[in-house]
């Protein structure tokens, strides 16, 4: 399925609870996404990215994984003071790498867990850490410039610390270390990173997080360019049902589950638009 591009976007532990639920789901309805050209990760979403095309489980034993009990999770919530900071440079900015940088220099100096704590729990989500023999592109934002980087198998770099860069909300998580240069997560960019999939003319987006605004496109809009461009594309966001079971923290591991259990159930509803896109 070469032309075909399965995005996954960011939305804390919730958002990939409800992805992986969601992938499940449309599997079961007849709508199997996983053997996708590329898959494209954006922080919640390099984590499912990386799960799905590690080849060792299946989207039922990935579904049930996240029933279990979160062991090992770092529970989090990104405070008021962390939230005024990310609207006040998105205010100042003038575009998503001038935000990415005002944002990275915030995280730089922020009190957070070390860098190794938090790769132990980036590292115990993952059931490989090897990268695929298939395409996966994982994002991640240059703390100082503020630029996007895409990382995949021949960039050089370990995927776990891939996962954290990409997963390294300013604030809350540290910005991780590659080459000596440091990384936040993909999500300061764009919360799904969907441009990155022009190249392919069938795309499904899952975005947990759909919200835009200032210097930072909103998933949608990204879905209607790449259609415009003459791509089959659909975007999938949590209903009604599933944003209330994320409550206000996407970052709280205790709401994962119910979080895969809303994804799974939404997932019916959508197997025929996804199934159209995704025909040859």
């Amino acid at each position: 399925m070469a032309d075909t591009a399965l995005v996954l976007g960011g939305g804390g532990i919730t958002g990939v609870g409800w992805e992986i639920g969601m992938l499940a789901g449309l599997a079961e309805a007849g709508a199997d996404l996983s053997a996708a050209g590329v898959v494209i990760g954006t922080s919640a979403g390099s984590v499912v990215g990386a799960q799905l095309t590690s080849g060792l489980l299946g989207l039922e034993e990935l579904y049930e994984r996240q029933l279990a009990d979160p062991t090992g999770e770092i529970a989090a919530r990104m405070g008021p003071a962390v939230i005024s900071r990310y609207a006040l440079a998105a205010l100042r900015s003038r575009d998503s790498t001038s935000f990415g940088a005002r944002v990275g220099r915030m995280a730089l100096q922020s009190r957070t867990p070390s860098e190794g704590e938090r790769r132990a729990v980036i590292a115990q989500r993952l059931v490989s850490h090897s990268w695929p023999d298939r395409r996966l592109v994982i994002t991640a934002v240059d703390a100082v410039t503020g630029g996007l980087k895409a990382f995949d198998r021949t960039s050089g770099v370990d995927i776990v610390d891939a996962v954290a860069a990409s997963c390294a909300v300013p604030g809350v998580w540290p910005p991780v270390t590659i080459d000596g240069r440091r990384w936040i997560d993909g999500g300061v960019r764009s919360t799904a990173n969907a441009d990155l999939a022009a190249e392919y003319g069938r795309v499904v987006i899952l975005a947990p997080m759909t919200g835009g605004g200032g210097p930072v496109p909103a998933a949608g809009a990204q879905a209607a360019q790449l259609t415009a461009s003459g791509a089959r594309v659909v975007l999938l966001t949590p209903d009604r049902t599933a944003r209330a079971a994320f409550g206000r923290n996407p970052l709280d591991p205790a709401r994962r589950a119910a979080a895969a259990r809303l994804g799974r159930a939404q997932a019916g509803a959508h197997a025929a638009a996804v199934a159209a896109v995704w025909a040859d």
